[in-house]
């Protein structure tokens, strides 16, 4: 099972790192635990993590009008982990580009 998808680069989560300087958020795989987000996040970026904080978002309902009618249905819902980590330590998402 691959853990984590992708990170959040959002203006909402940018503000909140900018607010708190060691919290960054990843959509992770809905069946993951905290554990093995924390494990993940530590492997991958090389840092001890403090404190993991998940929520499942529901996908937006969505309605578009066709030749055949109202279609109408519902985008993928996905999990979203908020990563803590220990003081003076930080991931620098735009390392690689």
């Amino acid at each position: 099972m691959e853990v984590l998808i992708k990170p959040l680069i959002t203006e909402k989560m940018s503000a909140v790192t900018e607010k708190y300087p060691n919290r960054y958020g990843f959509v992770v795989d809905k069946r993951a635990t905290k554990g093995q987000i924390k494990k993940a996040v530590e492997d991958m970026y090389d840092v001890s993590v403090a404190t993991v904080n998940t929520m499942i978002y529901l996908g937006k309902q969505k309605s578009r009008y066709t030749r055949t009618g109202f279609q109408t249905g519902r985008k993928s819902s996905f999990k979203k982990a908020i990563v803590t980590l220990n003081e003076g330590q930080s991931i620098d998402f735009y390392s690689n580009i």
